[in-house]
């Protein structure tokens, strides 16, 4: 399996534009790429994936072993001619001060040689000393760099002089500044291809622009020097939950799911049925429903607009039909949503009121552990997740049960999260189907315990 990392030197950087654009190039041209992203990420999976042609899948220590995410990525990577991994912040970034999380401990473990994107801008000489400190902080292969956001010609040929003068990393790539490879940004990072104009349009000119200033052959070069991995493949898994349907909300307004969270479902025997809450009327017929997350803020007219949707899941709900939400989810549940000077009312399910801030309310790796009114039942050891909202809970019914006790992070209230009403559980973490955290399976066994009463 021939892989590549690209990594950086620090956030913002430049990495997703050019791993869009390097993944476009190499699909148009007729090569097969498989992409990861490092880390728990939703939206620079999406441009991965858009880019492609193929589902993006996450890399992540905080909920994976790297036993586990070795042979995530070996699984599936088969059948393509290469795989990309996008890391996340720069390459030595992480939680830990050891670095046993950060992109370049997984480069090592999976043996990926790294390609660095570097910002160039305000930068000629000084870049030799930056790539020279980082080639001696850690035994990382960095086999390539491709220089970013560079001035113009007389900018580039410094760099290059530079580069090759100093160090021994070949340069394989010089992307100038250029409107066309801007992706819109807000306050949860890049904006969704599904919000972008002319997407595949966008796709192609970023893939155009890329491919064109970057030397592809030598990429692939690189690429196919990584040795064969040895993988444990993870336990079989039974198709259990044959003839369950999960309605998922998937429109512009919600999208955060994992690609191999939605492949567990159908691994398991569920079926997902999507639907949209903008404009879908009714609920497809379905046993269950996962509302993930999303940016229901910059949709609440509308989602607050559909009545029809909004009573008829509510009318479901107090029915007694399971339900699983995460953040924009659970904002989408509450009795409205608030943002930007307007209110407007929602499903009315959750006893609370969203409002969304100017600054982040919980953000980073989440750990927690589950209470007595978990309604999927209560499991033993902490279970580690993600949170990144700027949403918060207001006028919270007194008297509202939590599932999750917060042990790291902040939830809903710095304590608490995971609010449980009738069959429905909502919260502000964002859970990864993993070995040692298996929630599909949970959230599915209970929803065919409630069917079969």
């Amino acid at each position: 399996m021939p892989r590549f990392m690209i990594a950086a030197a620090h956030k913002s950087s430049g990495k997703t534009v050019i791993s869009t654009g390097l993944a476009g190039a190499l699909t148009a041209r007729g090569d097969v790429v498989q992409c990861f992203k490092k880390g728990p990420d939703y939206i620079d999976p999406m441009w991965l994936a858009a880019a492609s042609g193929r589902a993006c899948y996450n890399l992540d220590y905080n909920t994976m072993s790297a036993d586990e995410f070795t042979a995530l990525m070996c699984d599936r990577a088969r059948g393509a001619d290469v795989a990309m991994i996008e890391a996340n912040k720069g390459l030595f970034d992480g939680v830990k001060l050891d670095g046993t999380d950060a992109n370049s401990a997984l480069a090592k473990v999976t043996q990926t040689p790294v390609v660095l994107v570097i910002d160039t801008g305000g930068m000629t000489r000084g870049i030799a000393p930056l790539l020279l400190g980082y080639q001696a902080f850690d035994e990382v292969n960095i086999a390539g760099v491709i220089l970013n956001k560079v001035g113009g010609s007389r900018h580039e040929g410094k760099l290059r002089a530079a580069v090759e003068a100093y160090t021994d990393i070949p340069v394989i790539g010089a992307v100038g500044r250029n409107p066309a490879l801007d992706i819109g940004e807000r306050h949860l990072g890049l904006t969704t291809p599904s919000e972008t104009a002319h997407l595949d349009t966008k796709i192609t000119e970023i893939s155009r622009i890329v491919g064109g200033q970057v030397d592809l052959d030598e990429l692939m070069r690189i690429a196919a020097t990584t040795p064969v991995l040895d993988v444990v493949p993870p336990p079989a898994i039974k198709a259990r939950f044959k003839g369950l349907r999960i309605g998922y909300a998937l429109d512009r307004a919600f999208g955060f799911y994992y690609a191999d969270d939605l492949d567990a479902f159908a691994t398991l025997g569920a079926e997902l049925i999507p639907f949209n809450a903008l404009s879908d009327t009714a609920l497809p017929d379905v046993d269950g429903l996962f509302l993930g997350g999303g940016f229901p803020e910059t949709q609440m007219a509308a989602l607050s607009a559909n009545t029809a949707l909004r009573e008829q899941i509510k009318q479901a709900l107090e029915a007694g039909m399971p339900c699983y939400a995460e953040c924009g989810g659970l904002m989408y549940l509450c009795r409205s949503m608030a943002w930007d000077g307007e209110t407007h009312e929602m499903c009315n399910m959750v006893g609370a009121d969203a409002v969304m801030c100017n600054r982040p309310q919980g953000r980073g790796l989440v750990e927690y552990t589950t209470t007595a009114n978990h309604i999927w039942g209560q499991r033993d050891g902490v279970a580690h997740a993600h949170e990144f909202h700027y949403a918060r809970l207001d006028n919270v019914d007194t008297g509202t049960k939590f599932g999750r006790k917060i042990t790291r992070g902040n939830g809903i209230d710095g304590v608490n999260d995971g609010i449980v009403t009738g069959n429905v559980l909502a919260g502000f973490c964002h859970q990864r189907n993993t070995l040692a955290n298996p929630w599909i399976m949970r959230f599915l066994d209970f929803v065919q315990r409630v069917k079969t009463g």
